[in-house]
């Protein structure tokens, strides 16, 4: 016999991955055989689990907030939705906050699909390459012009995020770590820096000029048109905190010199 040609072998596996949502809407012959048999339904089921239970694992704050037979319950539908394409489940789910978005159950829960999405920037930062975090001595080397026409690069594990509608990173981090519910919520904009500058990764709170910031500077625009960027949203924006805040959170992974100086 010979061997399926590699055209045949991605169509078959492709039938395959589709009978694991819809086993009943199968049209290749070859798969559909194989999804009537029983030991396929306990494949199938498992495959399931596993994919809900990985999501479940992967946004924790979320299924905090909900309780996990609800979470559980819109996870299935997410996974009969979106098979996973990487084979390490910790990536798993990368879509499930736009999922919420337009997920119906949800439509009472407005801050669910932002909690979500911190979530996930915690697995991004979690399974970043490691890098060691810029010393903030090294900035404070550096004389006031070549400061200005340096160039800082967020830290490899570093992940920011702005939200304009809610309180999404206190709701976030009280539900993250299994802390108290706390207090009522201050209904604000906020913003969240998450960064693995050592072993394990760390958050704090981020304004509108930080955010603005760290932005800049992935873009690679010069300290001095990072600046500018904050001022831009934030004219009172009193940098010498702001850069203390983020060197000394190790949301920067290394430092260039240009030569307009």
């Amino acid at each position: 016999m010979n061997p399926p040609t590699p055209g045949a072998l991605t169509r078959f596996q492709d039938a395959f991955a589709r009978a694991l949502l819809a086993p009943a809407a199968v049209q290749d012959d070859g798969v559909a055989a194989l999804a009537a048999q029983p030991a396929f339904a306990v494949y199938r089921n498992t495959v399931l689990k596993a994919c809900i239970d990985a999501l479940q694992a992967n946004y924790p704050a979320v299924a905090r907030l909900v309780g996990e037979e609800w979470f559980r319950a819109a996870a299935a539908v997410y996974v009969r939705e979106s098979l996973p394409t990487d084979p390490t489940l910790l990536r798993y789910g990368a879509g499930f906050a736009d999922f919420l978005e337009r997920f119906e159950p949800a439509a009472d829960l407005p801050y669910l699909p932002g909690v979500a999405r911190l979530d996930r920037l915690w697995t991004e930062a979690h399974a970043a390459p490691d890098q060691e975090a810029l010393d903030p001595a090294a900035v404070a080397r550096l004389a006031p012009d070549a400061l200005a026409s340096s160039i800082l690069r967020p830290h490899a594990a570093a992940r920011w995020a702005w939200f304009a509608d809610a309180p999404i990173y206190t709701i976030w981090s009280r539900n993250r770590a299994d802390g108290a519910p706390g207090a009522d919520l201050d209904w604000q904009p906020e913003g969240a820096l998450l960064v693995r500058p050592r072993d394990t990764v760390e958050w704090i709170a981020l304004d509108a000029a930080g955010y603005a910031f760290l932005d800049a500077c992935a873009a690679g625009s010069t300290l001095a048109g990072a600046a500018q960027a904050a001022l831009q949203v934030q004219d009172d924006v009193d940098f010498t905190p702001l850069m203390s805040t983020l060197l000394e959170a190790g949301a920067f992974g290394r430092m260039s010199l240009t030569d307009n100086r």
